[in-house]
């Protein structure tokens, strides 16, 4: 068993990227960015992207798209590498140096630089990516199988802390900006180097902590980058083995891009159909980032009495009565868009904590980076499915009420898949210790 002292160094680094994931991406850099690209755009509002013409609006969610399809690609690579270098202290550093340095630049976008600006957000999103496969692979030598609910929980937790304080003071000086004598999109520039900063320096205090799970043997090079690139053939005809770890994945699939579209839309839905004003979305995140910290404490400790598996599948219960509320929401009522922001932080980070401690249980011992680069594909790359068959919806009713109604099928077809899981089989078929509750 590790001491408190390294789980508390693997915690940090939730809560250090997350800064990245709550102000970068989620408030403040999708409206920054178009705004710039539709300042340049023609009178048809078109702007040209290495000859390839589209319309402003378009530039940050293809921007998002493309950092997706390049994860996919890359993340395997990464997963296998971590597995074999004698450092992936230094691997997961590097990444978060990548991520936060690219973040940081972004404090010299403007108007005419705002093409350098969608390709840091590809190099920084790619960088977060690889960086908690990293992380996440290190979970399996931290936590017996009888922690790794709560300590996965409390990372969590952890990050929703880090995310939510520093958005808040972002927020805070976006909202007194003008009084105080400053522009807002230079606002927006500092909130976004900050939390380049924040990731960098809470990473270093990271590091210091994770040195100590080292390996004895292992290097960077060539050499290895060959291993690796054979060892993703080996993994790929090997996870047949392991029928259970792969059907709790596609319910993992299945559930999870309900609650990435619910996350993406959510915004959409709340601006178009509710009618509420930005200021009103952005208190929403607040809310549903620090009752995701207690959430996530709260079903950690749940899980330890009645067992991952029943507090999972209780929490996509909760999400499909979530979406049913959406349902019925009155138009311009922000208080009852609030408790539903409420209603979901209870669920967002436990389920998610509760899924990657569940899955950690499941994958073979020193091929862990290598399927957490799966789950982590898994978690964004297939997030399309879940927007598609809303814009599909969207298409065909012509309601937005209808259509966020449809995820209901994510929560449902999900839950069923793991309630089918054997878990204790796929444990036991990785070849991992069994823990007492599952």
């Amino acid at each position: 068993m590790r001491s408190n002292r390294i789980q508390r160094s693997w915690y940090m680094y939730d809560f250090a990227n997350s800064a990245f994931s709550t102000t970068v991406i989620s408030v403040f850099l999708g409206p920054y960015l178009t705004g710039l690209a539709q300042d340049q755009a023609n009178s048809n509002g078109f702007i040209s992207v290495l000859g390839i013409p589209m319309a402003a609006e378009s530039l940050f969610p293809y921007t998002i798209s493309i950092s997706v399809l390049l994860q996919v690609i890359t993340l395997p690579i990464v997963g296998a590498l971590a597995d074999h270098v004698k450092s992936r202290t230094n691997l997961l550093g590097a990444f978060a140096l990548l991520g936060s340095v690219a973040t940081m630049l972004m404090y010299f976008v403007t108007a005419d630089t705002y093409q350098f600006g969608s390709l840091l957000l590809v190099i920084a999103n790619v960088a977060f990516g690889s960086s908690i496969v990293v992380y996440n692979s290190y979970l399996p030598d931290i936590a017996t199988a009888d922690q790794r609910d709560a300590v996965s929980s409390k990372g969590w937790g952890l990050g929703y802390l880090g995310g939510g304080s520093l958005l808040l003071a972002n927020v805070a000086l976006f909202l007194t900006a003008e009084s105080i004598g400053i522009a807002e999109s230079f606002a927006v520039r500092i909130s976004i180097v900050s939390a380049g900063t924040w990731w960098l320096l809470f990473t270093l205090v990271s590091l210091r902590g994770l040195t100590g799970l080292n390996r004895s043997q292992g290097k960077m090079g060539v050499s290895n980058l060959k291993l690796t690139i054979g060892q993703l053939v080996a993994t790929a005809k090997d996870a047949r083995k392991y029928p259970q770890t792969l059907k709790f994945l596609i319910a993992y699939l299945l559930y999870n891009d309900g609650i990435q579209t619910v996350i993406a839309l959510a915004g959409t839905y709340a601006a178009i159909e509710l009618l509420l004003p930005q200021s009103d979305l952005i208190l929403a995140i607040l809310i549903v980032q620090f009752v995701a910290l207690a959430g996530a404490l709260s079903l950690g400790k749940a899980a330890a009495i009645f067992g991952s598996r029943k507090v999972l599948l209780v929490s996509l219960v909760v999400w499909t009565f979530a979406v049913i509320m959406a349902y019925f929401i009155p138009k311009e009522e922000a208080i009852f868009y609030y408790l539903l922001a409420a209603l979901i932080g209870l669920v967002l980070g436990g389920s998610q904590a509760l899924s990657r401690s569940l899955f950690s249980q499941m994958i073979p011992k020193t091929q862990e980076a290598q399927y957490f680069a799966v789950y982590e594909i898994a978690e964004r790359g297939t997030s399309w499915i879940g927007t598609f068959l809303f814009g599909l919806s969207l298409t065909l009713t012509g309601s937005y009420r209808t259509s966020i109604l449809a995820l209901i099928v994510f929560f449902i077809a999900g839950g069923l898949l793991l309630a089918r899981v054997n878990i204790r089989q796929a444990i036991a078929e990785a070849g991992n210790d069994q823990p007492a509750r599952i």
